[in-house]
């Protein structure tokens, strides 16, 4: 017999150890910006990323490393104001937390205080461990992220899959454990075995959200611009296009390219 899902008026950390808890699994989608994040929040999804990825998507960059945080919290202001269900995480941008915890500490309340988000992202394992226990002992929630970490990019050289030998996957379990005996109330999962990730999430209370991470483990995020279809250079496997909006966004600029130098646009029931 089935089990009737809680419904949920608003997302909380609480919330979605629960739904670990009843085998529901959890959605999650980045969003940048007030007009985005209201259509993401409207749609019901459980988790919106403020990502560090709007370093790409929105300002172009080739990494996530530019990023600063007045950026990030710009772009978290745009996004709590448009939501109203779901749970807001924050991600740390690079160089506001690997150093000092101290400094950690700062950025992240930073983040809470001005932006309104519920919650904060860190790359790593033990070597931010001290960044992550401080942040968490001012209250403010955590989620850890290991696997493919992007702001460590130069150290790895690559994007590809990680943890695939036996000692970077070890370490990758002891650090999850760690993160999750910390005080982290979910960890997302990048680019890892797909065996790996569900032994990792079956490990731990806490959920575990996959990028190219397989369907084991409690749920998934993808990048909201890819998969509507907004950029189309970027062909990971783990991407499913939901959309192709950048040929339907190119058509419908053309159009309205030609309307206007045909004087089509605008009509006589267009004018005032």
């Amino acid at each position: 017999m089935s089990v009737a899902k809680k419904q949920y008026k608003r997302i909380t950390t609480k919330s979605l150890v629960e739904m670990k808890a009843q085998g529901e699994k959890i959605s999650m989608l980045t969003s940048y910006d007030f007009s985005m994040a209201k259509i993401v929040d409207g749609a019901g999804i459980d988790v919106i990323l403020v990502g560090d990825s709007a370093s790409n998507v929105m300002a172009g960059h080739e990494t996530t490393l530019p990023i600063t945080l007045d950026q990030m919290i710009y772009h978290a202001v745009s996004v709590v104001r448009a939501v109203e269900r779901a749970l807001v995480v924050v991600d740390l941008p690079f160089g506001s937390y690997q150093s000092d915890p101290k400094e950690a500490l700062r950025s992240a309340i930073r983040i809470m205080k001005e932006s309104g988000g519920h919650a904060v992202k860190l790359e790593g394992g033990k070597e931010i461990k001290d960044s992550v226990k401080r942040i968490l002992n001012a209250g403010i929630p955590v989620m850890g992220h290991l696997g493919l970490t992007p702001q460590s990019i130069y150290k790895f050289g690559t994007y590809t899959v990680r943890a695939k030998e036996e000692a970077e996957a070890e370490k990758l379990k002891t650090d999850a454990l760690m993160l999750e005996k910390a005080g982290c109330f979910a960890l997302v999962l990048e680019k890892v075995p797909a065996k790996l990730a569900k032994e990792v999430a079956e490990s731990l209370t806490i959920p575990v959200i996959g990028i190219g991470a397989g369907n084991g483990v409690d749920g998934q995020v993808l990048v909201v611009h890819d998969m509507i279809g907004m950029t189309h250079e970027f062909n990971p496997r783990f991407l499913r296009r939901y959309l192709d909006l950048y040929s339907e966004m190119t058509k419908a600029f053309e159009q309205y390219r030609d309307d206007v130098k045909s004087r089509n646009f605008p009509s006589d029931d267009e004018q005032y």
